[in-house]
């Protein structure tokens, strides 16, 4: 079995300077794994690398430095079907060119079935695809978001209706780019648990983050990036030690764990 995301020494140039050097990773299939950095780390240029916003330089070997599922290229319309990705950019700017953002909850789940941002009169819904978008509203427990505009949701529930979005075609993989940024305490724990039921569910998860609380207990691998590096790779266990956290973030910090998710504060002032 293929794995899902293959980096092969993955080198992103951005005004001269490196943003990914010579970054190499592989997350496996029913892999569920969070890449946790700060700001600055490369996760932002990663995410660009697997909207196919930019491309990996390619090395002197002359190897594919990224596959998905295996393959180098795809048609991005049949790597939907497969690979879902939910951005803060795409939240941020989703249904601006659509009547204000007044696209319901519905068409956004169901426009994901089409790569647009809403359903058009020249899309044909069919009735399996009217289910689709309704499974998939079900799935992130946003039925009731169905007929609301997108433009007076919350941040949560825009959040819910992206990620159903995504997972409207039932994709293998669904890349998750800081899921509970603008929410508050009640809401990103109520989120998370809905997107700890899709890993339950089979979906492999791939968590992109500098918020540790965000780290389900269904991950079972932590990838910490530093500079456009790994800079460790393991169980969240090994992972999300104070030593290694104070060598990514250039922070002390305590870390402490309850009910299956992972909590930090900084040691005493916060200084290294």
């Amino acid at each position: 079995m293929e794995p899902v995301l293959e980096l092969r020494n993955a080198t992103l140039l951005r005004g001269g300077a490196r943003v990914l050097d010579g970054l190499s990773l592989a997350i496996q299939q029913g892999e569920h794994t969070a890449i946790l950095g700060p700001n600055g780390a490369g996760k932002s240029s990663l995410i660009r690398l697997l909207t196919f916003e930019d491309r990996p330089h390619i090395g002197e070997n002359g190897g594919a430095p990224m596959r998905i599922f295996g393959q180098e290229r795809w048609d991005v319309s049949a790597l939907r079907t497969r690979f879902g990705v939910v951005t803060g950019e795409l939240d941020h700017n989703f249904g601006l060119e659509t009547s204000s953002g007044r696209v319901s909850g519905f068409e956004v789940a169901a426009s994901g079935l089409f790569g647009s941002h809403g359903v058009f009169s020249h899309h044909e819904l069919t009735d399996a695809m009217r289910a689709s978008a309704r499974e998939a509203l079900t799935r992130v427990d946003a039925s009731h978001l169905a007929k609301k505009p997108l433009n007076e949701m919350s941040a949560g529930e825009r959040r819910r209706v992206l990620i159903a979005r995504a997972l409207v075609t039932r994709p293998d993989a669904l890349v998750l780019d800081e899921p509970t940024t603008g929410l508050d305490f009640v809401a990103r724990h109520r989120f998370m648990e809905s997107i700890r039921r899709l890993a339950q569910d089979g979906t492999t998860l791939i968590l992109v983050t500098h918020h540790i609380e965000e780290i389900v207990p269904e991950i079972r691998r932590v990838i910490l990036l530093r500079a456009g590096k790994v800079a460790f790779s393991g169980d969240p266990d090994s992972a999300l030690t104070p030593e290694r956290l104070k060598d990514v973030f250039g922070a002390a910090m305590h870390v402490e764990r309850s009910g299956g998710y992972f909590h930090v504060r900084l040691a005493g002032n916060g200084s290294p």
